[in-house]
């Protein structure tokens, strides 16, 4: 019997600690859910003990398991960090960057960076996935992601970047103001500037969970709670809906840059103004892997100035 874990039985138990199912786990980690049964077989052929149990519809770990877990983010960590520090002195001129970011970015940011990292950086390979924050956060705590490009709003207590055990950096790049989005039949359609109290009667389009939560927040400053009859994180979808007069929406500045406003849209600065922060995220020590220091290098580069948009001063 030997006692002693691989690091990928490591990464298998985290991953169900986190996720409940081996199916999501081998997801997570870029397994196919048979591989990952198979290792893990035999990790607990080879331990002597047993790391999970059949639970319900998924799994659950055992004492050994959770013993197990508890140990696996510090050693991987760990582990991760040596690597990035073997990369830096290797110099390696090639390599692999995984890039997560919300769905906006992806119609914005990620063409152009993943664009000027193949221009500039022929022998760098770039993955990317779509994600809204918490996902991509997720995706980056589980190893399955090096950067994660997310947002967040000020005052928001959901937001998922001041978990206590992320363990992560995260670094703003640009700030990007929060447009409000009349049909031009509306009675306030052709004012600059509309008290969100003045559409407290109105029908109200959402997006993804943290802009809902962001419009909930806005809406209560100013004494009303919404009515959201329509759900939507696709911008040109919030957009389409409001030019049949089905309803008013809050969107990010960044959304419209890449759009074609329909007839029947009108733009307007919300009172209470509002804007929203981007961000970079990532674990400790990755600015040491030569491919996630390019990344950073060249995604800060690109700012929001070509949208536009303010950028945070650079640090020192």
């Amino acid at each position: 019997m030997d006692t002693t874990p691989d690091l990928l039985s490591l990464r298998i138990v985290r991953a169900i600690s986190e996720h409940g199912t081996i199916s999501e786990a081998a997801r997570v980690l870029g397994y196919s859910q048979p591989a990952l049964s198979q290792h893990l077989t035999r990790a607990q052929s080879r331990l002597g003990l047993a790391l999970v149990v059949r639970s319900g519809r998924g799994v659950r770990l055992t004492e050994a398991g959770r013993a197990l877990a508890s140990h696996a983010v510090t050693v991987l960590n760990a582990v991760d960090a040596a690597s990035a520090e073997l990369a830096e002195l290797a110099g390696l001129s090639s390599g692999t960057v995984r890039i997560a970011a919300f769905p906006t970015a992806s119609s914005t940011l990620v063409p152009r960076l993943i664009r000027q990292l193949r221009q500039q950086h022929p022998n760098l390979t770039v993955n990317y996935v779509e994600a809204e924050p918490p996902q991509a956060l997720q995706l980056l705590r589980d190893g399955a992601a090096d950067l994660a490009i997310t947002f967040s709003y000020p005052e928001d207590r959901a937001d998922p970047h001041l978990s206590r055990d992320g363990g992560h950096t995260t670094v703003p790049l640009f700030t990007e103001p929060v447009v409000l989005v009349l049909p031009d039949a509306h009675p306030l359609a052709k004012a600059d500037s509309v008290s969100l109290a003045d559409l407290a009667n109105d029908a109200w389009i959402a997006g993804c969970a943290l802009c809902r939560g962001h419009l909930l927040a806005l809406c209560n400053i100013e004494g009303f709670a919404p009515e959201i009859g329509l759900e939507t994180d696709n911008a040109l979808a919030v957009l389409s809906f409001v030019s049949r007069g089905l309803g008013v929406a809050l969107l990010p500045q960044l959304a419209l840059t890449s759009l074609t406003l329909p007839e029947g849209v009108s733009i307007h600065a919300p009172q209470p103004s509002s804007e929203r922060t981007i961000q970079y995220v990532i674990q400790p020590g990755a600015t040491r892997i030569p491919s996630v220091a390019t990344t950073i290098a060249t995604l800060t580069a690109l700012g929001g100035a070509a949208w536009g948009l303010k950028d945070y001063p650079a640090r020192s």
